[in-house]
């Protein structure tokens, strides 16, 4: 059986800032396997890794490149899924000032990966998908009141290449918004049995105050010098992972899966979730803006002590040591900061090194998800999940 492969491209930044350029050299492989070609154009190859194995054989690149057309046809049924949800149950409440910042945001889709991972979840586990439609939606509706403080206190102008809602609305209207739609989420538990209810409400809350906690661990780090590697891991799990993990767990809870699958499956979203976190900090400074959707090295401008910067300051020279530390004590919007740190985090290598801890923490997700005990046919699309989060340009 094929192992489900995670995927770079040839160099991490060969392709960089199109998704397009991606599709096209998919569909070149397509083409010329199709044409019986031996040969294909080095522009045009992608390095496909499974673990420390690398797949050299034209068979099987040509099966892999069916899983992934495959798999993102797989993500395109549930993404409408959920789509149609949204459509279905917007708000329509006033007052409109309230309500249409809420719309907006949510309006703008994004990947909404969290909703599609608590219903892959109910399915695995044998559960009906209708009820689990309205628990998925509170989790996008969560995500997003999460993400309208968050730009608030990072003071963002840009959220998936839309100007953020405090900067359209104001302040206030975004923390009222915000907090509009964390209460909306909670109605949307309502129509569970109440023993399932009462299980993904306890998740959901935990999961809750972890993400707040993990939030004010970020701020504190703004300021704080000796942040730790394990202090960094703690609050990207806080903020990021624990919320994809409880994705999981709801979505098997409301499929009334047994607790040692249940954890499982939290646990592969869990280190899923950190991977998904460490790939967002490397593309804030190495990934396209157009394709991600927020302002470049944003993270440097705020002082975020982020796992490039934690890596830097592992393997730079005295003088760079020195250097970051003059960068990172003062704010500022200094064209000059972006250049200096940029060219330390290249100097030192932590984009490479980035990209090996996100494989490190896929593969212990993976040995988490082949420990749930359901054939391993239907685990194969969480598997692809992960490879999808992993080469994501956005």
């Amino acid at each position: 059986m094929l192992k489900a492969p995670v995927l770079f491209y040839k160099s991490p930044r060969a392709f960089r800032g199109s998704r397009r350029a991606f599709y096209f050299s998919v569909l070149t492989f397509c083409i010329l396997y199709i044409l019986k070609e031996k040969e294909v154009p080095d522009e045009c190859k992608i390095v496909l890794f499974t673990q420390s194995f690398l797949f050299q054989n034209p068979s099987e690149n040509r099966i892999f490149v069916q899983t992934i057309l495959h798999f993102m046809e797989f993500l395109d049924t549930y993404q409408q899924i959920v789509a149609d949800a949204i459509t279905k149950y917007t708000f329509k409440d006033k007052p409109a000032e309230l309500y249409e910042p809420m719309n907006y945001i949510i309006s703008h889709g994004g990947k909404r990966l969290r909703p599609i991972m608590v219903l892959m979840a109910c399915d695995l586990f044998g559960g009906d998908m209708k009820e689990a439609i309205k628990p998925a939606l509170a989790i996008e509706f969560f995500h997003n009141f999460t993400l309208i403080h968050d730009d608030i206190m990072d003071e963002a102008p840009l959220r998936r290449n839309k100007p953020t809602i405090h900067t359209l609305h104001g302040i206030n209207t975004g923390i009222l918004s915000g907090d509009g739609l964390m209460l909306k989420a909670y109605k949307f538990f309502e129509d569970l049995e109440p023993e399932i209810f009462k299980a993904c409400i306890r998740i959901f809350t935990h999961t809750g105050l972890l993400l707040c906690e993990g939030q004010q661990y970020d701020i504190n780090f703004e300021t704080k010098e000796d942040v730790t590697f394990d202090d960094y891991i703690r609050m990207i799990t806080y903020k990021t992972g624990v919320l994809s993990a409880s994705s999981f767990e709801i979505g098997a809870m409301i499929a009334k899966a047994n607790f040692k699958d249940a954890k499982a499956i939290f646990n592969f979203g869990k280190h899923i979730g950190i991977a998904f976190q460490i790939m967002d900090d490397y593309l804030d400074v190495f990934g396209d803006q157009a394709q991600f959707g927020k302002k470049h090295a944003g993270d440097i401008y705020e002082n975020k002590k982020t796992v490039l910067y934690l890596l830097a300051r592992e393997y730079a020279t005295e003088a760079e040591l020195k250097e970051l530390d003059f960068w990172y004590s003062k704010k500022t919007d200094n064209i000059d900061k972006v250049y200096g740190v940029e060219k330390i985090f290249r100097r030192t290598g932590v984009d490479e090194k980035a990209l090996r801890l996100i494989e490190k923490h896929n593969e212990i997700g993976q040995s988490f998800l082949h420990k749930i005990d359901i054939d391993d046919e239907k685990k194969k699309p969480f598997a692809e999940l992960a490879n999808y989060l992993l080469r994501r340009e956005s």
